[in-house]
This record gives C-alpha cells, structure tokens and sequence, in this order.
C-alpha cells in the first residue's frame, strides 16, 4: 500500500486539487521537495489508517535521499509536512474519512479495510 499512497500523494498535487509544483525534473530542489511531501504523507496515510508499522524503515531510507535539500533549507521539513498533511488530509477526506485523528461518527475501528477503500 505504501506505494499507492506515495503516488495518490502526487496525485493530490495537481493544479485542480492542492496546486503544487510538479514541474521539477529529477535531481531538482523541487523534485526533491514533492517526493519528500510525497514520502510524508504516504507515511501519515499509513499511521492514520493503522497500517502496519514495518515498512517505516523504508520511509526512513528514502527521506535519507533528500537530506541535500533539508541542509540548504532549513524551512524545507516543515513546509514538506504541512503539504503533506494537506495532501493526507485531502486524500483521507476524499476515501469519506475526516483525518487526523478526526473520525466519523460511524468509526468504531480501523482494521486495515480502510487502506483498500481510500486506495480504491
């Protein structure tokens, strides 16, 4: 599911639903900047549908790859987790869950079904 969720985070970026810049080419600051919104939300996706933990090692690795970018800015994390709540929060908002800790009034649990429905 990590994948899924990696690249419905890109999806979320589009100009007709949250307007990020897409444009960036491989080895860019702002390639670097959508794939670490990208890791972010996937991983917030994952802790908010209570998905296994055991694939955060590669969360780990991956975000390793852009530490270039978080040493040039040191604003970078923190505007890289605020597109990916956005990105989350849309994404779970558009599977009919509110976020964040926020669930439905019909949420007595999360099982795991709910990763394939958002995924749907």
């Amino acid at each position: 599911m990590h994948g899924t969720y990696h690249e419905l985070s890109h999806w979320s970026g589009h100009v007709s639903r949250l307007d990020r810049d897409l444009k960036g080419r491989f080895g860019t600051s702002a390639y670097a900047a959508e794939e670490l919104i990208a890791e972010l939300s996937s991983a917030m996706l994952g802790a908010e549908l209570g998905l296994p933990v055991a694939h955060l090692d590669n969360h780990a690795s991956y975000i390793d790859h852009w530490l270039t970018l978080l040493r040039k800015d040191d604003r970078a994390i923190l505007t890289a987790a605020a597109r990916a709540e956005e990105a989350s929060a849309l994404l779970l908002r558009l599977g009919g869950r509110q976020g964040a800790g926020g669930h439905d009034a019909n949420d007595t649990a999360t099982d795991g079904n709910d990763a394939v429905a958002l995924a749907a």
